[in-house]
């Protein structure tokens, strides 16, 4: 194990059976491990997945009352099903409640015409999270049908930032991302449409990956979700358990649009490969209408700096695509078909009491699009795709920002839902809001937000890496490289199960 992965000795392997009931592990040791690490316990017999479900539950119910991640602890969690081994045997999971469907589970995708809404089978993804060893525990929240880079909702109100709870931490995958940093589990589920897993790694101080388009299956009930930018994959707080998701997670099922390369070997195995001499593009200016803060903007060179250091060949890079064409891709974009279908089936009506303004909006205008804006909306994808392509053909990876900014304030008017704003506006400002991320979702890069920097106020900042399509591989040596040589284990939040 790496030395900054190291937690304090947990060790009754040789202690007698009464030892071992009298010595249970406690919470403050339990928040010390990550997943690989839990998951290793495990095996050697020194804790059952049992105890740790009991763990994440007091975690659960010392930090939530102050973050409002968990919407639902399960009442039978400790007896939940799981693989006996797996790579994460026995470790407690956590599930967004949005797509991830879990037969016989509530999904309310954060939406007040979703409430009450039970599931008739599994993803797939929830199947491989069991056969990869995962107990899954409870529901976390997000923001109302995934859209608002805030977690907060009518239907489950507001997600706070385990860092500073005036502050936001982010969304759609602000719950996974505040359990997880106030150590509740040390994994959860996330979905990214445009920068959703991201967002929550970067002002939380997690490892937050986006694969790419295809790695993992979104079957059977979102194969191609969000018209392919959507992607689903985890929250953690170290390399090492991102590597080991990929290996848990990645696969495909019967039904998908297509189906990507498999890599060489298992990806736990890049941890110990050579990265080599990479060409890497740094992006030092804004690629949308928001500046960055001067200390995002240092964090960015230090890193630079760094891989330079490290001896990689690094040059700057401008801008590969327009704020404008990203925006048009947004606005010509529509589920109101599939909003009306689930209302008529649950016997409800879409209106101002079952949608918040921002959505009840996006799906008026959804109506309404023409089918010169929805060709217009798919030929701007191809044009993006090709664009960005060619402009980082000759880089093995990009670093960006994965914010312009450091957490923002609660109810921030970039990306709240909750207020009535025109379809055009708020476009605007998820594009200039999410300008480093969205673009990776057109064209299905992976990339992968890690907590290399923070500010002087100590509230993490989070740099994004991005590689060619289909080559997490190099996403993991890089970012293990980055780890090493950066180590963020051993900050804490101000909000953290079993004190700091």
């Amino acid at each position: 194990m790496l030395a900054h992965l190291r937690a304090p000795t947990f060790c009754r392997q040789h202690w007698t059976k009464k030892e071992r009931i009298l010595a249970a592990m406690r919470l403050s040791e339990y928040t010390e491990y990550d997943a690989t690490g839990l998951a290793s316990l495990v095996r050697a017999g020194e804790v059952t997945p049992v105890e740790l479900t009991r763990l994440a539950r007091e975690a659960c119910d010392e930090v939530n009352p102050h973050i409002n991640a968990v919407i639902e602890f399960y009442e039978d969690a400790e007896t939940v099903a799981g693989a006996d081994g797996g790579l994460f045997h026995g470790v407690p999971f956590l599930r967004k409640d949005i797509s991830f469907a879990e037969a016989g589970r509530l999904l309310e995708s954060g939406s007040r015409l979703y409430k009450g809404c039970r599931c008739d089978t599994d993803d797939y993804f929830i199947r491989r999270a069991r056969a990869g060893g995962l107990r899954i525990i409870g529901r976390t929240t997000t923001p109302e049908l995934g859209v608002s880079g805030l977690s907060e909702s009518i239907l489950n109100g507001i997600t706070r930032n385990p860092w500073d709870l005036k502050l936001s931490a982010g969304g759609s995958s602000g719950g996974p991302g505040a359990a997880v940093a106030a150590g509740i589990t040390p994994i959860a589920s996330a979905s990214d449409s445009g920068g959703s897993t991201r967002i929550p790694a970067s002002w939380c101080g997690l490892v937050g990956m986006n694969p790419s388009r295809g790695r993992i299956s979104g079957g059977p009930n979102r194969q191609d979700g969000a018209f392919g930018l959507s992607r689903k994959f985890v929250l953690c707080r170290t390399v090492r358990d991102m590597a080991a998701a990929l290996d848990v997670f990645s696969g495909h099922y019967p039904g998908d649009p297509f189906i990507i390369i498999q890599p060489n070997r298992p990806y736990i195995e890049e941890l110990s490969q050579a990265t080599g001499i990479l060409r890497v593009g740094v992006a030092r200016t804004r690629w949308g209408t928001m500046d960055m803060e001067p200390e995002v903007l240092q964090a960015v060179e230090s890193t630079a700096t760094l891989l330079e250091k490290m001896g990689h060949v690094v040059t700057d890079v401008p801008p590969p695509f327009q704020q404008q064409d990203y925006i048009t891709i947004g606005r010509g974009l529509s589920n109101a078909s599939g909003l009306e279908a689930s209302a008529s089936a649950m016997g409800r009506s879409i209106n101002a009491d079952t949608l918040e303004p921002v959505n009840l909006m996006f799906y008026e205008h959804g109506r309404n699009l023409t089918v010169p804006e929805i060709h217009e909306a798919h030929e701007t994808i191809r044009k993006i795709r090709q664009q960005v392509g060619e402009a980082f053909d000759g880089f093995d990876i990009i670093l960006t920002p994965s914010m312009p900014t450091v957490a923002r304030p609660h109810g921030d008017r970039y990306v709240t839902t909750n207020t009535a704003i025109s379809v055009e506006e708020w476009r605007e400002l998820d594009a200039a809001f999410c300008q480093y991320l969205g673009v990776f979702n057109v064209t299905g890069h992976p990339s992968v937000s890690l907590p290399l920097a923070q500010s002087a106020s100590e509230l993490p900042i989070g740099l994004q890496i991005v590689a060619r399509f289909g080559d997490e591989a190099t996403l993991i040596r890089i970012a293990r490289d980055l780890e090493e040589a950066r180590p963020w284990s051993q900050r804490r939040p101000g909000v953290w199960a079993g004190g700091r």
